[in-house]
């Protein structure tokens, strides 16, 4: 079984972990811009509702995919839910995992305070629930559509044991991440990313349902890389923490 690691503060200084840092500030930045950038263009300009949640499902489909793989230095996690998935499975230190929260949190606001001042402070569009969706409900669809998200970043990224889907991975994750979003969007949000939710929510002052799109994706992801880790891999030996790498 899969334990997890608890690093130590010198990790913060280590050239690798900062480097690791930075590239994880750059490809959830530029995740962010686009995805919450998708969002504000659907409103702007898109006729209709499906039609805009389709724009959106594929502008993030799209960037998750081209993100993770630009992220290979620091495993292109984008994503709170990720890392925590990932610090299950034993795949990154305790330590490196709070430090790669609060970066994709401040690239996050980062990405959403531009976009307000390039749009001419157009609203940016937060995560909530849809009429009739209740707080439970949220939260179990944020539980799902997050553990099937993981679910796919271990067994196309992390599994050693890929087969013929080598390479696959983060283009198969963007697909999972778009269809998702047009499974659960009307609904729930289909935030999946805590951090994807945290920024907008930062810039339009709008806390409305906020805490479901931390409690929901963390589930979901732990649960996940708790699960896949620990039930579907075979190793002889703990894994070693790995951030240079995708996953």
């Amino acid at each position: 079984m899969a334990k997890i690691a608890l690093g130590s503060r010198r990790e913060a200084t280590q050239p690798d972990c900062i480097k690791a840092l930075i590239v994880e500030f750059i490809t959830t930045f530029l995740f962010v811009f686009a995805g919450v950038g998708s969002a504000m263009a659907a409103d702007k300009l898109v006729g209709g509702p499906l039609v805009g949640l389709f724009f959106v499902a594929v502008a993030h489909a799209l960037v998750v995919a081209v993100m993770i793989s630009a992220g290979h230095i620091s495993g292109g996690h984008l994503n709170p839910a990720v890392t925590l998935g990932l610090l299950f499975g034993g795949h990154i230190t305790l330590v490196r995992s709070i430090l790669y929260w609060i970066d994709q949190l401040l690239a996050s606001s980062a990405a959403c305070l531009l976009l307000n001042y390039l749009t001419g402070g157009l609203a940016t569009p937060v995560h909530t629930l849809a009429s009739g969706v209740g707080y439970l409900q949220g939260v179990v669809w944020e539980i799902i559509l997050t553990f099937s998200l993981l679910f796919t970043v271990y067994a196309t990224i992390v599994d050693p044991k890929k087969g013929a889907i080598d390479g696959l991975g983060p283009t198969l994750t963007g697909f999972v991440v778009g269809a998702n979003i047009l499974a659960g969007g009307a609904f729930s949000g289909a935030s999946m990313n805590p951090a994807r939710s945290f920024g907008p929510a930062l810039v339009s002052w709008d806390w409305t349902d906020h805490w479901v799109y931390w409690v929901g994706p963390l589930i979901g992801g732990g649960l996940a890389g708790f699960i896949y880790e620990n039930f579907f891999i075979i190793r002889s030996h703990i894994p070693i923490p790995i951030v240079e790498e995708n996953y």
